[in-house]
């Protein structure tokens, strides 16, 4: 990527580049071989601790936190290009460094709205990467990409509150040191303004009557690196009053501070992801021989490639942009920035990744490449984190009110 960043963002870029060389990916096919000798899929690979240590020994830890009492102290523009590196290895490289999701946005949530206690008890240790977490919104029974649908109970009884619910995609929950929930309720269920009747709670995976049921599979997947994605019932859980991340009512408004950053990062690595595509594409082409003559002398091959080099550059600028704007003018200052990214970055990813598949044939969809992996992570967000469809409804409704005021 030929692009003129501070020398801060330049430093740091060399250092990510030569980590993921030297170290990330060749750890892909170690973690895998450690892997299969586990006694549960979900055990954590001793090569993944390797690399974290390593990863804090050069300083890389932590990027994604803009607070530099608790991260690197990165605009979103100075982590845009780091995260697009990790994204080249989605399995490790986010570990590695500790700015994988959902443990980022949890981060994220307690170091803006969190109480002394809850950030000492809780933020501490997700800062260290000596626990991990998850983030319990989505449920079955209704259409979570809405909030306000959401079901679970959050009641208070003395100086308890009482979680009832049912969750499933609840990512993270299947890790072996996931210790930590954010539970998303209602505390008001009848309050007249229906972005007020949500509240957010800290469960510890271990009181009773947290049930983790099963892990739900992504396209096939169980996503053993990123912890799963569990169902989760949660059967009349007590916690203390003092669980409660900010004020009673104000979980929409926590939710919807928490999407932002965690949308624009999905799409910084999903371009690194395009750009592994690329280098696999091009690698194949150049190597693999049909027809009399390589791949790569192919029309349709050059025109894949052609394409999909023209498209990362484009996705690319609207992402930075997208970056400078929650920069400089806020979250809200970039919202259609950031629903345009977050519909536009997956859904050409996708594509991309798909003609990466289908010039590896076979071995397109073989666990001996990532490809048909990286595929399921991007076309998965187009759902996740608000489907396509809901940020084009609210994109459109905010174009339409602007031209009709001129």
């Amino acid at each position: 990527m030929d692009f003129a960043f501070d020398a801060r963002t330049e430093e740091l870029r060399k250092r990510l580049l030569t980590f993921m060389d030297e170290h990330v990916h060749p750890a892909e096919a170690v973690a895998e071989e450690q892997r299969a000798r586990l006694d549960s899929p979900w055990q954590v690979p001793p090569v993944v601790e390797e690399l974290k240590a390593a990863a804090r020994e050069r300083g890389l830890w932590n990027l994604f936190l803009p607070d530099t009492e608790y991260g690197a102290g990165l605009t979103n523009l100075q982590y845009a290009p780091l995260a697009e590196i990790t994204g080249r290895s989605p399995r490790l490289a986010p570990t590695a460094t500790n700015c994988a999701a959902p443990d980022t946005g949890n981060m994220e949530v307690l170091a803006q709205f969190g109480s002394a206690e809850q950030r000492e008890r809780w933020l501490k240790p997700l800062l260290a990467g000596e626990i991990r977490s998850a983030f319990a919104m989505t449920e079955p029974e209704v259409a979570s990409s809405d909030a306000t649908n959401i079901r679970t109970r959050i009641r208070r009884e003395g100086d308890e509150y009482v979680v009832t619910g049912h969750k499933w995609y609840i990512s993270g929950a299947m890790h072996p040191d996931c210790e930590i929930f954010i539970v998303m309720g209602k505390t008001a269920p009848d309050a007249a303004d229906i972005r007020r009747r949500q509240s957010m709670v800290l469960v510890p995976r271990d009181t009773p009557g947290v049930e983790v049921r099963r892990a739900m599979k992504v396209y096939g997947y169980e996503d053993h690196d990123h912890g799963g994605h569990a169902e989760v019932f949660f059967h009349d859980v007590r916690v203390p009053v003092a669980n409660l991340i900010g004020e009673e009512g104000g979980g929409f408004a926590i939710a919807q501070a928490r999407l932002g950053p965690g949308r624009i990062h999905h799409c910084m690595r999903l371009i690194g992801m395009a750009e592994r595509a690329i280098e696999l594409m091009c690698r194949r082409a150049a190597t693999r021989t049909a027809f009399g003559g390589p791949l790569a002398a192919q029309g349709v091959v050059q025109q894949w490639i052609a394409d999909a080099r023209v498209t990362v550059e484009q996705l690319r600028l609207l992402v930075l942009k997208t970056a400078w704007l929650m920069d400089t003018v806020g979250n809200r200052g970039a919202h259609t920035e950031i629903q345009a990214i977050k519909i536009a970055v997956p859904r050409a990813v996708v594509g991309i990744l798909d003609r990466a598949v289908q010039l590896h044939g076979a071995g397109g969809v073989s666990q001996d490449f990532p490809l048909a992996e990286l595929w399921a992570a991007a076309r998965t967000l187009q759902l996740a984190d608000g489907p396509d469809e809901v940020h084009q409804r609210s994109l459109a409704r905010r174009e339409l009110k602007r031209h009709a005021q001129d």
